[in-house]
C-alpha cells in the first residue's frame, strides 16, 4: 500500500492531497508561476482554493516567508485572479 504525499496550505496550514490546492512555483530563473499544467519545475507552495486563504496568503505575504525573497505583488494579485477563474 502506498500513502499519496499530502500538501500544506501555507496560509491556513491545512493538509490535503494536491488536488485541493493551487501551487505556486518559483523557477531556477527566480520567475514566479501558477501552476496549471502540473510540469513546472521549481520549488512549490501550496494555497488552498478558497477566497479566504488567497486572500490571507495575499495580506500576511506568505510567499515571501516561504521563497525567502521579495514576491512581487502582481504575483499575489494573479493569484487572486486565478482563484476568481478556479471558482466559476
Amino acid at each position: 500500500m502506498t500513502n499519496k504525499p499530502e500538501r500544506t496550505c501555507i496560509a491556513c496550514r491545512k493538509k490535503g492531497s494536491k488536488e485541493n490546492f493551487i501551487k505556486i512555483v518559483k523557477n531556477k530563473s527566480g520567475e514566479f508561476k501558477i501552476e496549471r499544467d502540473k510540469k513546472l519545475d521549481g520549488r512549490g507552495a501550496y494555497i488552498c482554493k478558497t477566497n479566504e486563504c488567497v486572500e490571507k496568503c495575499a495580506k500576511t505575504r506568505s510567499l515571501n516567508r516561504v521563497f525567502k525573497t521579495v514576491v512581487p505583488q502582481e504575483v499575489y494579485e494573479e493569484l487572486k485572479n486565478e482563484f476568481t477563474n478556479t471558482e466559476n
